[in-house]
């Protein structure tokens, strides 16, 4: 496992804290938690450009959907 050191601001840090704390986790938990999310949303904006580029229009709106689902 790797460990990344990051800078925030101390107003966002904070903020970040208080969330982890409402939902009982830690701010690691929370982090990994978000970076999971914005990973999964990368994930399906890339398999959606590559049904579009295949040119599988009923795929792409899959995607569309399931982007949709996730509130990006």
């Amino acid at each position: 496992m790797t460990t990344l050191s990051i800078r925030l601001p101390e107003d966002m840090a904070e903020k970040l804290k208080r969330i982890a704390k409402f939902r009982d986790i830690s701010l690691n938990k929370l982090m990994f938690e978000l970076s999971v999310q914005v990973l999964a949303e990368e994930e399906a904006k890339q398999r959606f450009m590559a049904a579009k580029l295949r040119g599988n229009p009923k795929r792409a709106l899959q995607l569309l959907d399931e982007l949709d689902a996730l509130g990006v």
